[in-house]
């Protein structure tokens, strides 16, 4: 049969690959062997020894120096397919893509190996309106499918264990340590191209609009594919949900750019919204994490200033001499989740309340909600 997908169609894609490991490795090798035009990779691990027996894209070199992923994967990618254009973003799907970014590709890959990774990749794309395709893999099987805005949603899949469940981090890496400590063959990498391959063919055919409505092509968007390498077996479960109440699915439409950036304080930020949506007062909504200001231990008031995004305070707390070692419930945390002109630290930065370049913003006035992107 003649390839339903054209060679100037592809060169056109605009694609995001979140996670560089094993699955990550196999798929963005077959977008470069492909011609796929513009890649852009998420991720903000290190190489390590252990990743060297699944990822065909890292040396001993690269685990030697402990480079990042993403600017090995990079590299490595030029060098196969020099008219690719790879732009590299060192950090978290959840915090640290904008989703003014996320708007300019065709298809999102998740390649990411835990379910709080998948919400997250999933409320930017349905944010965007952009379709994503998810793999997993755990030793010698593994699944993928296809979520689509207004189909399919990966959050209203999840269910209430789901979601009780989702920040739990279940690592490729260990599978591997554990079967090497055992004496087994990793094998890791055999199911990774497996799953890797179907990935990029499903991306593909989401480039193919024509051919998917007219049935020429059929999309994964309501189904599973399962592959069990063990005993040689595939098979398609019905995987749909799409409940109209869901807020992770929430289209951010229209959205108007502005001339704010990440390095506009938050006074200058707020007088340009006023002059620009012609309104008196408005506040800009921190929706995926807050800012906090101070920490207080509860038995004895005392505060300890913070001033970072609500993700860094784990961190501030375990390299605090007093607070190092003591339970979060022993802590009170004071957070922002709403940024307007009584908020007390005008001089910051946008980018020091955790905003990342190319955001979107949801910005609240009297009247309604916009969402305004920033360079």
């Amino acid at each position: 049969m003649n390839s339903p997908f054209a060679l100037d169609r592809v060169a056109r894609a605009r694609m995001m690959v979140v996670g560089c490991g094993a699955l990550g490795n196999e798929v963005l090798k077959h977008l470069a062997l492909l011609g796929v035009g513009h890649v852009v990779i998420v991720d903000f691990d290190r190489v390590e020894a252990d990743n060297l027996s699944r990822s065909v894209l890292f040396t001993a070199d690269d685990a030697k120096a402990n480079r990042p992923k993403v600017a090995v994967v990079a590299e490595r990618l030029r060098q196969m397919n020099p008219r690719m254009e790879v732009t590299a973003i060192e950090g978290d799907v959840a915090y640290d893509v904008g989703l003014g970014l996320i708007r300019q590709m065709d298809v999102v890959i998740g390649c990411v190996d835990n379910r709080w990774a998948r919400y997250c990749i999933n409320r930017l794309a349905m944010r965007a309106g952009i379709p994503w395709v998810d793999g997993g893999i755990d030793v010698m099987e593994g699944t993928v499918r296809v979520f689509v805005p207004g189909k399919n949603c990966y959050a209203c899949n999840l269910g209430p264990e789901g979601l009780k469940d989702m920040t739990r981090r279940l690592s490729c890496a260990g599978v591997i340590r554990r079967n090497i400590e055992a004496g087994k063959t990793p094998t890791t990498s055999v199911i990774a191209s497996v799953i890797g391959a179907v990935q990029v063919q499903e991306a593909l055919k989401l480039l193919c609009e024509d051919s998917l409505r007219q049935g020429e092509l059929t999309s994964l968007c309501g189904s599973m594919f399962y592959y069990e390498g063990q005993h040689l077996t595939t098979r398609l479960v019905r995987f749909q949900a799409y409940d109209d109440d869901c807020p992770v699915h929430e289209r951010w439409d229209p959205v108007r750019p502005v001339a704010l950036t990440k390095d506009t304080t938050v006074a200058d930020a707020l007088q340009l919204l006023q002059e620009e949506l012609q309104t008196p007062a408005v506040s800009i909504g921190l929706t995926d994490d807050c800012f906090v200001d101070y920490v207080e231990r509860r038995d004895n008031d005392r505060r300890r200033q913070v001033m970072r995004p609500g993700r860094a305070v784990a961190a501030f707390v375990e390299q605090d001499r007093e607070l190092c070692g003591l339970p979060f419930s022993a802590l009170y945390q004071h957070e922002w989740r709403q940024v307007d002109n009584q908020f007390p630290y005008q001089q910051l930065t946008l980018a020091e309340l955790g905003i990342p370049v190319r955001a979107v913003l949801p910005v609240n006035t009297l009247l309604k909600t916009y969402y305004i992107e920033i360079r």
